[in-house]
């Protein structure tokens, strides 16, 4: 999102350095404007979608996909990618390892945090009692959340770290 301060109908001292401000009622007022704007091309994130496209994931773009996709019967893992760090060096590769394991989810889908912003914010309102997060990963049984890996418990972890965990639940919730 981009802040943008808009002029008020008065310019003038705003109190910096003057050692008084104005009266409440003579301070100048302003607008903020907040645009929401995509903040990536999608040539930069082609291939960070590719990670998880090419293991099997669909990815869900508008919040129609997400609640068709979500509602599935069996077991969803949503993977909430990122253009960020921790998500190419730690969760793409950790969730690609963890499906290499004797059980695992029914379907795999991914929504792209900051890039298809409605889809993700309908797939967060999937993950209950979770701030949103990303990259994260969910799994939900019968389209209600079972687990959640937040952003904290990716940031600074291995792969294989990651997979371990993501096993634990599919040994859990996907057997």
């Amino acid at each position: 999102m981009i802040f943008k301060l808009l002029p008020g109908p008065e310019r003038g001292n705003l109190g910096l350095g003057a050692g008084v401000n104005p009266p409440r009622e003579k301070r100048p007022t302003a607008a903020i404007q907040v645009e929401s704007l995509v903040p990536y091309p999608e040539l930069m994130v082609a291939a960070m979608r590719k990670d998880l496209v090419r293991i099997g994931f669909k990815e869900m773009r508008t919040p129609e996909e997400v609640d068709d996709l979500l509602r599935s019967p069996g077991t969803v893992l949503v993977a909430v990618n990122s253009i960020c760090g921790c998500s190419a060096a730690a969760m793409r590769p950790g969730v690609a390892l963890a499906l290499q394991h004797h059980s695992t989810p029914d379907l795999l889908t991914s929504v792209f945090a900051g890039l298809d912003l409605d889809a993700t914010e309908r797939a967060r309102e999937y993950f209950t009692g979770y701030p949103p997060s990303s990259p994260s990963v969910a799994l939900l049984k019968g389209g209600e959340l079972v687990y959640m890996m937040e952003r904290h418990q990716i940031e600074g972890n291995a792969p294989a770290e990651i997979a371990q965990e993501l096993q634990a639940a599919f040994n859990e919730f996907c057997g």
